[in-house]
């Protein structure tokens, strides 16, 4: 059982981890979450979900029970996938998974990811200590600056360096059709950067549109990771209605992609 995936040509050069983006082709949901829906709070069939899963978990080769993914709130929080956590019951598993945006692991053959459907999705793998995360990043998150908490974690609790990190920027929305309204555009000041950067004032509307991706390329960069070092995809999940999700485009009740990553269990 094999479902079409997504991948970074940059991440692909590593045996030691798997990695993908999730397209809409392969599963058994329908209409708005047709059909490879992977969000159980979507307001899909959660049967059908659970069955998408276990399509995604064949794909991997991992058992389901090894594919963790959070419920999101678009805020900072970060949880450590280790050995502890894997031990607790699967009841206690989820009331730590819930209102987390990003996940770190250093333990093979388990599949950390997050879900999206316009939101930024963002994979960290640093090969000099084996150690992955991924991140969900809205504007909300990308404000909270999820992405730099998650990486100052991986520094801090394995050691990991900003020298050989490797970044993953997955399909999210453009700039073109990331309309915001004048409250967000202040936000992103507020929080500091720079909007020379990532705002683009459509004329005929006078609507601001922002560069989500962009962003948190350009915060991760000045965090010291080598631009090298980022590989930002150029899909747009709005404008790929043939291949991904979009909750903008198809409103809130669509289905989710996921991206996710996995150390490998024969590192090579």
């Amino acid at each position: 059982m094999s479902l079409e995936l997504i991948h970074s040509p940059l991440l692909n050069r590593y045996k030691s981890i798997v990695h993908f983006t999730t397209t809409i082709n392969g599963g058994v949901s329908s209409g708005n979450y047709a059909t490879l829906n992977l969000g159980l709070y979507s307001g899909d069939l959660p049967e059908n979900v659970m069955e998408n899963r276990f399509r995604l978990a064949a794909t991997l080769g991992l058992p389901l029970e090894n594919l963790f993914f959070p419920y999101q709130t678009h805020e900072d929080k970060v949880c450590v996938i280790d050995e502890a956590f894997i031990n607790l019951p699967k009841e206690q598993q989820s009331e730590l998974l819930n209102g987390v945006d990003a996940l770190i692991t250093n333990i093979p053959s388990v599949c950390i990811g997050v879900t999206t459907a316009d939101c930024v999705p963002i994979l960290l793998f640093d090969p000099s200590t084996n150690v992955v995360a991924a991140v969900h990043a809205g504007w909300r998150g990308t404000i909270a600056d999820i992405a730099a908490k998650t990486l100052n974690k991986m520094i801090r609790i394995f050691g990991c360096c900003l020298d050989s990190m490797l970044v993953y920027i997955g399909p999210a929305i453009s700039e073109e059709y990331f309309e915001v309204g004048d409250e967000v555009v202040l936000a992103f000041e507020n929080a500091g950067y720079d909007l020379s950067q990532i705002q683009r004032v459509n004329t005929e509307t006078n609507k601001s549109h922002l560069n989500l991706k962009k962003a948190n390329q350009i915060r991760l960069e000045q965090l010291g990771i080598l631009s090298s070092n980022i590989d930002m995809s150029d899909i747009c999940t709005y404008k790929s209605s043939d291949m991904l999700f979009s909750a903008r485009r198809q409103s809130v009740n669509s289905g989710r992609n996921i991206t996710g990553i996995s150390i490998s269990n024969n590192l090579l």
